[in-house]
């Protein structure tokens, strides 16, 4: 007969993994990392809290190996430990949307009213890529784009697309993507454009999942 002991030990063992998940500022740090790798007092930023704060929360999640480290000088650059850390982010959602009645109501207090916002599925907008006839733009941090993008994308974040719209052609749809099905960048650069009379969609969900499936990306800073 197996140990008790032993078996117990090994499921508390998986149980850590879930442990090191169960606060939403690591989870938010999961979704921020699967964008690309970002320094230490960049992730602070984007999740509004201190560094001290935002150091603790990694070492919780490097501690089960849910990230990885590396030092340049004297700044340290985390990214996720592999693929496989975005999809159980992914798949936490997904499981989340199912199951988590609440969910609705906490998504619809933070996105806003998106029943008149345009969508654009992934297989869609590969069409429309080949086909070129359609602008895509990148609304997430530049730093983001930099690690990597759909290829082709316009690197524009969201803070500087009012001044930007004028160099953007009037000729085509312009569809905008971001970080994934909750991130709010895209449908504030959608809202701006049809504001402006451009037509706009967003993608449906964000540059992980176009990665995901392996669609054409690149890598490198803004032209």
């Amino acid at each position: 007969m197996a140990n008790r002991a032993a078996k117990d030990a090994l499921f508390d063992g998986f149980a850590e993994v879930a442990k090191a998940l169960a606060n939403g500022r690591r989870a938010e740090l999961i979704d921020v990392l699967a964008q690309g790798e970002r320094h230490v007092d960049d992730l602070a930023t984007e999740i509004g809290q201190s560094v001290a704060n935002t150091s603790f929360h990694l070492r919780a999640l490097a501690s089960v190996g849910l990230v990885h480290t590396r030092r340049d000088g004297t700044r340290i650059y985390y990214r996720l430990a592999s693929d496989r850390v975005a999809a159980l982010w992914a798949g936490l959602r997904s499981v989340a949307e199912t199951h988590l009645e609440v969910l609705d109501d906490l998504a619809h207090a933070y996105l806003g009213d998106r029943s008149g916002l345009e969508q654009i599925s992934r297989d869609e907008l590969a069409r429309r890529i080949d086909a070129g006839d359609v602008l895509v733009i990148d609304v997430r941090p530049t730093a983001e784009y930099t690690a990597g993008h759909i290829a082709g994308a316009r690197s524009i974040p969201i803070d500087g697309l009012a001044r930007r719209l004028r160099t953007l052609p009037t000729d085509v749809e312009i569809v905008a993507y971001c970080r994934g099905p909750y991130c709010v960048y895209a449908d504030d650069a959608v809202r701006l454009l049809r504001r402006r009379g451009r037509q706009a969609r967003r993608l449906t969900d964000g540059f992980p999942e176009w990665r995901t499936e392996r669609r054409p990306i690149e890598h490198g800073v803004p032209a």
